[in-house]
């Protein structure tokens, strides 16, 4: 082995994900709130791209659905960080799905785990104490780390080289 790792990045551990957000948390209102601020990524979805009432968005059966499987994914990254394989390979799925399927640009997922971060601290604020948000951080980093890893695996030549 020539010293590099080609594992990706180590998933934080446990311990530094003291909060998680109750199973009743499915992000309906963190998805809206992130197409209201980010209209440009509604382009991905056909069956609400022309909704402009966020309260609408919330309430569609397709982004409630759509809001569900990112929850689930995020669920399984939350109770696998001890598992950095499954973490990967869950990451890589999304990843890649969302590179070839959807074509969707990588960045989205920055400026979604933003919004996230955001309203889970405003929703859940006297639980969101600095090492749960210093822990949630980390799970962004995380989260967009191997999912940028996954579009680089398979070739996205669209690939943004700016940060937010």
């Amino acid at each position: 082995m020539d010293g590099a790792d080609t594992s990706g990045p180590r998933p934080a551990p446990p311990h530094l994900m003291p909060f998680k957000p109750p199973a009743a948390f499915q992000l309906p209102r963190e998805l809206s709130t992130f197409f209201v601020n980010f209209p440009s990524a509604k382009q991905y979805f056909s069956q609400f791209k022309h909704m402009e009432d966020p309260l609408e968005m919330e309430r569609s059966l397709q982004l409630r659905k759509h809001a569900r499987r990112v929850m689930g994914a995020i669920n399984t990254v939350v109770e696998n960080l001890n598992d950095s394989e499954k973490v990967s390979s869950v990451l890589a799925l999304v990843g890649k799905a969302h590179a070839l399927k959807h074509k969707v640009e990588p960045i989205y997922f920055k400026k979604l785990t933003g919004v996230m971060l955001e309203v889970i601290a405003e929703e859940y604020a006297n639980d969101f104490t600095p090492e749960v948000h210093g822990a949630w951080t980390k799970m962004k980093t995380l989260i967009y780390t191997h999912v940028t890893a996954a579009y680089k695996e398979v070739g996205w030549a669209q690939y943004p080289t700016a940060t937010l």
